[in-house]
């Protein structure tokens, strides 16, 4: 059996379309393109990315990186485990190993996740080959397959390509929030000419076109379909969030009965609202928002 069949897709995911105020009164449609429903341990985007790595792992352990809270090292792990692969998480922040596991990490090591924890400086040149090798020997990771941060890499992007595909037709408009971009990077490319991809970068910096388009020319030698990026909507940075974005996402979920991931999909929503209010889409525009992900339970 192939690690597709094993860890079981919902595919496509359900495309659902909601009332919303916010959206009607400028003559927007807004859909909700439920990839938090793809797999319940490997959820949305995470599945799209990892998968194609899995497959290219060829039965290897794998090896991959991310911060404490790291979305992508948690369907790692759950991958791990119910593929029976060996999975080692390089951590971010050393300090962190001589402290109890925070909720995140703690599922990862109950998936059979080895994690090892890496100082800062290290961390930030961890694409750098000897930095990496002195990391996968330091981890007894040497003969693992490594995995980048996020999961963005060429496989990964062909990996969401069939995403774009799948809302072919049915949107004006792609919103997806942006990690480490991979995601978009695929998106836009599986988009007829007729349709725009939107991004929504939940790290500040400005960095992030020059990785889409990097992936993008990784993944296909060219800049592929239409994107874009907005930047203002990270809330300070990866992880941060304040008391109005939770304001925000609580009345989301009242409204739509939806539970919204507060690190990427609350910050997708939040400024789709405020784009949709500063007239950036036309009347008659269908927006599908890309819903990555759900909440974690922290307790």
């Amino acid at each position: 059996m192939t690690s597709r069949t094993l860890l079981a897709p919902r595919l496509p995911s359900p495309l659902q379309e909601v009332a919303d105020n916010r959206f009607e009164r400028h003559g927007v449609r807004l859909l909700l393109k439920r990839d938090d429903l793809i797999h319940p341990d490997v959820i949305g985007n995470k599945w799209r990315k990892l998968v194609p790595n899995i497959e290219a792992a060829q039965g290897r352990p794998l090896v991959t990186f991310g911060g404490a809270y790291s979305n992508h090292l948690r369907a790692t792990a759950a991958a791990g485990r119910l593929l029976g692969l060996p999975t080692t998480g390089v951590v971010r922040g050393e300090e962190l190993a001589d402290r109890p596991l925070n909720p995140s990490l703690a599922r990862c090591a109950a998936d059979g996740m080895r994690l090892h924890f890496v100082d800062r400086p290290t961390y930030r040149r961890k694409t750098e080959p000897e930095t990496l090798a002195a990391i996968l020997r330091a981890a007894g990771a040497e003969e693992a397959y490594v995995v980048p941060e996020g999961g963005s890499n060429g496989a990964a992007v062909h990996g969401c390509r069939p995403l774009g595909g799948e809302l072919r037709g049915h949107a004006d408009v792609v919103a997806v929030a942006c990690g480490t971009g991979g995601t978009l990077a695929g998106l836009a490319a599986g988009l007829t000419a007729a349709q725009r991809a939107l991004g929504i970068p939940v790290l500040r910096g400005g960095f992030l076109e020059g990785d889409v388009r990097n992936l993008q020319e990784r993944a296909f030698g060219a800049r592929t379909g239409s994107w874009s990026l907005d930047e203002r909507f990270h809330f300070g940075g990866y992880a941060r969030t304040t008391p109005e974005l939770h304001a925000f996402a609580e009345d989301f979920e009242d409204r739509h009965g939806l539970p919204v991931e507060r690190l990427y999909v609350a910050k997708l929503l939040y400024g789709l609202v405020t784009l949709a209010e500063e007239g950036a889409f036309a009347r008659g525009t269908a927006i599908a928002a890309v819903v990555t992900g759900r909440p974690f339970p922290e307790g």
